[in-house]
């Protein structure tokens, strides 16, 4: 193999907002919205504006977001920069999707 490393494909604000397409329904009912601010890197930074601000659904919301988002090959990170996502929500998620990666594998 060479030295080279392959680059995982740039993900755009569009795509993420795709990707986010049935939570985005929700948001837009209760006029939630989301901001990509950034993708560089696959470092997907954003914020959840309008409805969002001060609801006590917001950290679900987000929780949500970051699932979806964090599955995808081109996603290296998902920021929230207001706080959205609790850090113990993040490692929560963490440790789901590094269990659902081992039992992939697995016959059951």
């Amino acid at each position: 193999m060479s030295g080279h490393t392959i680059e995982p494909m740039a993900i755009t604000a569009e795509e993420v907002l795709q990707k986010i397409g049935p939570i985005q329904e929700v948001l837009d009912a209760h006029d939630g919205v989301v901001n990509v601010i950034d993708t560089a890197d696959g470092n997907v930074m954003l914020s959840l504006d309008g409805g969002c601000v001060g609801c006590s659904s917001t950290p679900m919301t987000a929780m949500q977001i970051y699932y979806s988002l964090k599955k995808l090959e081109e996603v290296n990170d998902v920021i929230f920069v207001n706080g959205e996502l609790p850090e113990y929500m993040r490692t929560f998620i963490d440790q789901k999707m590094a269990d659902e990666s081992q039992t992939e594998g697995e016959i059951i």
